[in-house]
């Protein structure tokens, strides 16, 4: 598709998020505490937008030297910055115990304490004006863990306790943080801390809560699920809640020997992925319990402002390996969500609210996630595409085709989008809005599947790359710039990888510095938008990506495509979870399985064989195992990070 067709902007109003959405959610924020009374005192003030409308999509200042490619085992960011260590694995959420780093504690440790591998992030201000920015709650995700790394003999023997203390390194964080001084620390005791984990109670809501899908021994009326996990990339509401995104959880279970088609379509297999969760808690073995897998999948709401709140499933958004959930509000005032399915060959969703954000009463919003329709995406050869809805009743979706309401259509996602002929796409990952036109960018981090020998005819324009191993980054313009629109344009903002490969089928057009596998996407206010990548340990500098080094965090100007690189991590790492202040001057961004070994299972009498960060940078009282961990990066002299 032509450059020229993303030119022109057709207007953003006052209730797009595009402009105002930190003031929108800073502003709800101030009410609810105001109506709460018990968890804050003074209100956040009011923070002016910025302008309602652009005429064209602006380019913006990148005003960093690039840092190189790295192998060390740090962190490494522009001259005239500074990272620091704010909140790593075992760290304390309040008051609690320390991090033990022989991998002695306790499941009940555990539980007050930051799970393993630190994933999808997002800011809530507190205070009231500029206070907003050095003042506010950290939520975070916690994907998966290294058991190899989180019990002191790792994997040697397996108990019920081990699995209560996995099970306790998973889900997500909800931590206070306040700017003192030049530093950032994490305010203990606080009244907001707060741990979401495998275990925790969580409603189920939306049109597939009760359905007989959902029911189990343990909830009969399928209407409370109890944990989440593998959660992955993370969202944020303008009403001031928390979106957590269920991914890969198909590995916790262990199916029967052959599995059932539905089973097989999301991945189950018997034993699992290695977790041995069922050999302790039966509800892992869905040979026993078939309906368990089914309340899993989903995105989860958390309010960070009510610790004692039960977080939701919200089903309306459907169920598959959830990657992200970007926000947005459309012209009218009803409210979208773009989410990707983080697997080859699956999809990209877009949810409409059914009712309409109400900016003046934040309480009326808590359930516009429940109802609303949800959309699959389909592009076309021509640099166009349509939503196609997922809609119980219409075409295929119908009970002789094994849909027989929308509560199946949403637990059966996958094959619905399989049914009504959306287009499979290259692993999409997170997907973001840009803050001023309205044009949404999604990852697609890569699929050395794609037209293989078992793949056939499987090249398009979306995906055009056989052995797609370095990914791309697509991007759509809705129809008259409404985000509820039925029909979008779309085209390729970069193929990721050397522009000097000698393989044309994998030749990258970067116009800047090299990376592959994109996965983390974030818009920063002004327009910036940052890459965070994920090249697999296994291959990271060998072969291919032997020029890469360590994942890393990009800035692009959208409208040069210039590409600069910002941050390396330290060995092993994936470069995952971004969130900033209001004001742009502090930046969080989070390192995720420093050290991992090739083989993704840590050697608990090694633990350190291939990296030991953070004590490798920040010192060695943070204990020799490696560990997730969440930085802090400012500019020396104050100003905006990036620019």
């Amino acid at each position: 598709m032509d450059q020229a067709h993303f030119a022109a902007d057709e207007g953003v109003s006052n209730d797009s998020p595009n402009a105002t959405f930190a003031d929108i959610l800073s502003t709800d924020i101030a009410r609810r505490r105001l109506l709460q009374g018990s968890l804050g005192a003074a209100a956040l003030g009011f923070v002016p937008g910025m302008a309602a409308a652009a005429t064209a999509r602006p380019s913006v200042k990148l005003g960093f030297k690039a840092v190189p490619v790295s192998t060390a085992d740090a962190v490494a960011v522009p001259e005239g910055y500074n990272v620091d260590l704010l909140y790593a694995w075992g760290d304390p959420i309040s008051s609690g115990p320390a991090f033990k780093a022989d991998g002695s504690g306790s499941a009940a440790d555990q539980e007050r304490q930051a799970g393993m591998h630190h994933d999808g992030m997002s800011y809530f201000p507190l205070g009231k004006g500029s206070e907003g920015s050095t003042h506010g709650l950290l939520v975070m995700n916690h994907e998966y863990t290294d058991d190899g790394l989180l019990h002191a003999d790792g994997m040697k023997t397996w108990s019920a306790e081990k699995v209560r203390k996995a099970q306790a390194a998973h889900g997500v964080s909800v931590i206070e943080v306040l700017a003192a001084g030049n530093r950032w620390k994490v305010v203990r005791p606080s009244p907001y801390a707060r741990r979401v984990t495998a275990s925790s109670p969580i409603g189920i809501s939306g049109p597939a809560a009760g359905h007989a899908l959902l029911q189990t021994k343990d909830d009969p009326r399928g209407l409370r699920a109890f944990g989440t996990f593998n959660n992955c990339a993370n969202g944020q509401t303008p009403w001031g809640t928390y979106l957590t995104c269920e991914e890969n959880f198909n590995g916790y279970f262990s199916s029967a020997k052959e599995p059932t088609a539905d089973e097989k379509r999301y991945g189950l297999k018997q034993g699992g992925a290695g977790y041995r969760w069922h050999e302790f808690d039966e509800r892992f073995d869905s040979a026993k319990h078939p309906n368990e897998p089914n309340r899993f999948g989903w995105v989860v709401e958390i309010d960070p402002l009510r610790p004692d709140s039960l977080p939701q499933k919200r089903t309306a958004l459907g169920r598959f390996k959830h990657e992200g959930a970007d926000v947005q509000i459309a012209k009218n005032g009803h409210i979208v969500v773009y989410m990707g399915d983080d697997e080859r060959f699956e999809y990209i969703y877009k949810f409409v609210s059914e009712n309409k954000f109400d900016r003046q009463h934040p309480e009326a919003n808590r359930h516009l996630l429940d109802r609303g329709t949800l959309y699959v995406a389909k592009f076309d050869e021509f640099g166009g595409g349509v939503w196609l809805p997922l809609v119980h009743g219409e075409g295929k979706l119908t009970a002789e085709n094994g849909f027989p309401d929308q509560g199946a259509v949403l637990i059966r996602c996958r094959q619905a989008a399989d049914a009504v002929g959306a287009t499979k796409m290259d692993r999409p990952e997170w997907i973001a809005t840009h803050p001023k036109t309205g044009e949404v960018y999604c990852a697609l981090t890569n699929n050395s599947l794609r037209a293989d020998e078992k793949n056939p005819g499987t090249l398009n324009a979306s995906n055009p790359r056989a052995k797609n191993v370095f990914g791309h980054i697509i991007r759509w313009r809705e129809a008259k710039g409404d985000a509820t629109a039925k029909k979008f344009e779309w085209d390729i903002f970069v193929l990721a990888g050397d522009p000097k490969h000698p393989d044309e089928a994998q030749r990258g057009n970067i116009k800047g510095d090299v990376f592959g596998s994109p996965d983390g996407l974030w818009f920063d206010k002004t327009g910036r938008l940052w890459i965070q990548t994920d090249v697999s340990t296994s291959v990271i500098n060998k072969g291919d990506y032997a020029n890469i080094g360590n994942n890393q965090m990009l800035v692009a100007d959208t409208v040069t495509r210039e590409i600069r690189r910002f941050l390396t991590g330290p060995s092993g790492c994936e470069v995952t979870g971004i969130a900033g202040t209001p004001d742009g001057k502090t930046l969080f961004v989070n390192i995720q399985h420093p050290g991992e070994s090739p083989s993704e299972r840590a050697d608990p009498e090694k633990p350190t064989a291939f990296g030991a960060w953070p004590a490798s940078q920040f010192g060695a009282t943070l204990g020799g195992r490696p560990r997730s961990g969440t930085v802090v990066i400012r500019r020396e002299d104050g100003g905006v990070v990036g620019g």
